[in-house]
């Protein structure tokens, strides 16, 4: 008898000889262990076929989900906590706190900076970036020494994490929230004409050897309470605010 179930191009035929079987139309015997024949050689291709496939899941890394990780930016720092990874060490750079045009952001500038179409003459049509200075006073005894100093930072990677978020006026982090670090907040001035963006500097911050001269171009700030529209209490007029960068799986 013709094989009717050995390849799967002729599997029509087998579900017709088995519709045959239930409906009754296959009554002789020779039909009947014909079908049978040829039920067993389709159960012994399928037991094959799934043995082949467990073998090839087998082989196979199972990934459950893709590992996670976020990548924060340390300000006041040179290097990471115990539980990040060191990604690059830098200096804290931005815009000249005198410029209008002046960008908001700051950023962790590479100590191994690679360079590509550039023209080395200064001009106007441009903007410009500078290295950031504490002008932090009568704060504490060990920030208060780095005033002029340059403020160095370091970028850091945290694997298991998939969200971040600095909290102001925070020492701790919610319920549920993982410290990255913690520190105080900081920004420009307020009467300098360059705007700026607040920033969770390191409680205990470092400097950056060799930068303790005035270059007066990007500065930074402590930040603090002004009460009016922000209520007080709970915020108290004229004291700094902490903050807590934390993070979340």
């Amino acid at each position: 008898m013709v094989d009717t179930c050995g390849a799967d191009t002729q599997s029509d035929s087998c579900k017709d000889m088995l519709r045959g079987y239930l409906s009754g139309q296959l009554s002789s015997s020779y039909h009947t262990e014909a079908f049978r024949h040829e039920f067993r050689k389709f159960i012994n291709i399928v037991d094959k076929k799934m043995k082949t496939w467990k073998e090839e899941i087998k082989s196979k890394p199972v990934i459950l989900g893709k590992n996670k990780s976020i990548v924060y930016t340390r300000w006041g720092k040179k290097s990471c906590p115990s539980n990040a990874e060191l990604v690059y060490s830098g200096f804290m750079g931005g815009s000249s706190h005198t410029h209008t045009g002046a960008a908001v952001d700051s950023l962790c500038l590479p100590r191994d900076p690679q360079w590509g179409i550039h023209n080395d003459r200064t001009g106007t049509a441009k903007n410009y970036v500078y290295g950031t200075e504490y002008e932090i006073y009568h704060f504490s005894k060990h920030i208060d020494k780095l005033v002029k100093h340059d403020v160095p930072c370091v970028v850091c990677l945290v694997e298991n994490r998939s969200i971040l978020t600095t909290f102001p006026a925070r020492t701790t982090c919610y319920k549920g929230w993982s410290l990255e670090y913690d520190g105080y907040l900081i920004a420009g001035n307020y009467a300098h004409p360059a705007g700026t963006m607040f920033r969770c500097l390191d409680k205990h911050p470092d400097s950056l050897h060799g930068g303790s001269d005035r270059r007066s171009g990007s500065l930074i700030y402590p930040v603090e309470a002004r009460c009016g529209s922000l209520k007080c209490p709970p915020y108290v007029h004229g004291r700094e605010l902490a903050c807590v960068v934390c993070s979340k799986e």
